[in-house]
């Protein structure tokens, strides 16, 4: 019996288009207005533009006095202080031949066109100007310096933040700077997780002969909620067919995406291919990627004939995580109407030997020295979770290329393909 000729492998980029493809039909449209108090992690669904000029008014960034340049023509001049204005607060016009004391953030006065810092001023008592006393200028100053202008950072009408923006705490301090008390944001990605497999077992169970603890549960629903999705912990489901299918329709029934780990090889225990395809469908593809070649991809209809995504990723623990970091969070973003593609790779030094490449691309784990180049962990495999708990970033390695030490890799940083 002759055996079909296997399916060519996927390169990573073709995968990552037909993600996107996929996920772009079922884009997430429902908006909530939030308090920018509360807003840190949420996707905007509308920008923000600035309801004023950032600053208001001309002020100082620095402690000093506030004085005509034309006043002080050599070092040593000496001025009375005819008025004090703290931030906050809005002086009276300054008068030719006198300084107004000011602090950082202060509003210059009008007739002021240059601040001197404190350190280059000495501070004479007296009663001359109201009891404030005079100050001597050791240096001569040059009109505008020290002073903020209006609008020099943002102006009226000006977009700030654009929708499909991830919202960071500085996006939430800019908001809240041109006055955006509230921010109209995506609800959260609704994401349902369950585990496939026989031999999973929870953490704190004896663990019987044969058995593993479930460490992909946890990963998975941890970086589901380190992307701002609201994650739904199924559990884990037998080796059965129909449990598969029937986990599979209550995880449809509320959420926009499915992931599953385990059940995506062609084995006979590999349930998830045949329920995917009765409750839906699904395609399964083979990627050039290592680690993390098999791959499910599809979705899963609803009694009311909308469908939630599914994507099942391998039962590899390393496998899992990173097809996670590459192929949910494609997903993900499409879902939420950001950008799918990477994060720009770093070119970074290489203090290691990588003479055995693997024909297809590779993502090693690695982390940065105290020399600034990079280290390669010794175990690869893609079941040494070790790998992917000590490094902090990912070489994106072509396929068959060899690294040897000294050579430039792409450097992609854990923390930007985590939460992003």
């Amino acid at each position: 019996m002759n055996r079909p000729e296997p399916r060519p492998l996927l390169s990573l980029d073709e995968a990552m288009a037909r993600l996107v493809a996929g996920a772009a039909p079922h884009r997430i449209t429902q908006t909530e207005a939030l308090s920018t108090f509360e807003a840190l992690g949420r996707v905007l669904a509308q920008g923000v533009n600035s309801a004023l000029d950032v600053p208001p008014e001309d002020n100082t960034s620095m402690d000093g006095y506030a004085l005509r340049a034309a006043d002080v023509p050599q070092p040593g001049t000496v001025l009375a202080v005819a008025q004090r204005i703290p931030a906050g607060v809005v002086g009276q016009p300054l008068q030719a031949g006198t300084a107004a004391r000011i602090f950082t953030g202060g509003q210059v006065p009008a007739g002021a066109d240059a601040v001197v810092m404190q350190e280059q001023c000495e501070a004479l008592p007296g009663e001359a100007a109201g009891g404030l006393g005079s100050v001597r200028v050791n240096s001569v100053p040059q009109a505008g310096q020290w002073i903020r202008r209006r609008g020099e950072d943002v102006q009226r009408g000006a977009p700030v933040l654009h929708a499909g923006e991830r919202l960071t705490p500085q996006a939430l301090g800019m908001a809240a700077s041109v006055g955006a008390g509230q921010l109209t944001v995506l609800r959260r990605p609704r994401v349902a997780i369950f585990s496939t497999g026989d031999e999973l077992m929870m953490p704190g169970e004896p663990l019987r002969p044969g058995a593993i603890y479930n460490s992909n549960r946890f990963v998975l629903r941890g970086l589901a909620q380190a992307a701002g999705c609201e994650a739904t912990d199924l559990g884990i489901v037998p080796d059965r067919l129909d449990a598969t299918r029937a986990a599979l329709r209550q995880a449809a029934e509320h959420h926009d995406l499915i992931v599953t780990s385990g059940g995506v090889s062609v084995g006979e225990e590999d349930h998830l291919k045949p329920a995917a395809q009765a409750e839906g469908q699904v395609d399964h593809w083979q990627i050039a990627m290592k680690p993390g070649k098999p791959l499910a991809f599809g979705a899963i209809r609803r009694p009311d004939g909308t469908s939630a995504l599914l994507v099942g990723l391998p039962g590899n623990p390393v496998s899992s995580f990173i097809t996670w970091l590459l192929a949910v969070t494609a997903v993900l973003r499409t879902l939420q109407g950001m950008s799918a593609g990477l994060p720009r790779g770093l070119p970074m030094r290489a203090d290691f030997d990588w003479l055995k490449p693997d024909k297809r691309r590779e993502f090693l784990r690695v982390r940065l020295n105290a020399e600034g180049g990079l280290e390669l962990f010794g175990n690869q495999s893609s079941g040494v979770l070790t790998s992917a708990v000590w490094a902090d970033g990912l070489v994106d390695n072509p396929p068959a290329q060899a690294i040897r030490r000294g050579d430039s890799v792409c450097f992609l940083p854990l923390s930007e393909l985590v939460a992003r």
